[in-house]
């Protein structure tokens, strides 16, 4: 039977094996162990793999096939592109990362904790101070009511999770901010494992060899990086 391989104490950033060698079950278990360092959390991504688990040890992840999306490709319902125009939400970028990642890690009414844990917290808000992780805000009255986050890197931006606690407000954000990406000139969204929820706005699924080679040239690109705060929508 096989396991996943486990990083040693002090290992370099890099000391990740090859993507061939993640389990088939659970699907794109990798690696298990080492830390959340901030160079080795940007390796690891710019490898194709992240970051998921809900208590030590740490686990490392490449699913294969991976679920994407080329913003190019946005599909945006009608009754959703009927809710923009509304201008129900103000949306922006980089205005509260921490009420956004703390917002996305409270518990969901069908699940008993959460995997973003306090330290996975601390290790995204250091990537955020370095311009590298980046939050999108839905906010309603000057309430936060939705959002998302991930990380950037080149002309790829790696989603990591989102909120809502008014209807259709990630839903609005998601859609406003992917159609900023495609403005910037970024080509790819990793959006990570199977969801009906993003493949409605047009995500499909590649192999694991396919999406490391768009990494090994997109993410050698010049991207729009360091911090975004602005307004997208007004």
């Amino acid at each position: 039977m096989r396991h996943p391989y486990i990083i040693p104490q002090q290992a370099a950033p890099d000391d990740f094996p090859p993507l061939d060698q993640a389990l088939e079950f659970p699907d794109g278990l990798l690696a298990m162990a080492g830390d959340l360092n901030v160079n080795r959390i940007i390796t690891a991504y710019r490898l194709g793999i992240f970051p998921w688990y809900d208590h030590p040890p740490i686990l490392w992840w490449s699913p294969n096939p991976r679920l994407v999306l080329f913003p190019s490709e946005l599909k945006i319902s009608r009754s959703l592109r009927k809710t923009i125009r509304k201008n129900t939400f103000l949306i922006t970028l980089d205005h509260d990362f921490r009420g956004v990642i703390k917002a996305c890690a409270a518990p969901r009414p069908d699940q008993d904790g959460t995997w973003i844990t306090d330290e996975m917290q601390t290790a995204y808000i250091k990537l955020h101070d370095k311009g590298v992780a980046h939050s999108v805000e839905a906010w309603y009255e000057g309430r936060l009511v939705g959002g998302l986050y991930g990380i950037a890197l080149g002309n790829v931006f790696f989603g990591e999770s989102m909120f809502t606690v008014i209807s259709d407000a990630s839903k609005v954000a998601f859609a406003c901010f992917v159609t900023q990406l495609q403005a910037w000139g970024y080509e790819l969204i990793d959006c990570q494992v199977e969801s009906q929820h993003l493949q409605s706005f047009g995500a499909v699924t590649i192999s694991r060899p396919k999406f490391r080679s768009l990494l090994d040239t997109l993410c050698e690109q010049t991207g729009h990086h360091g911090k975004w705060a602005f307004d997208v929508n007004h």
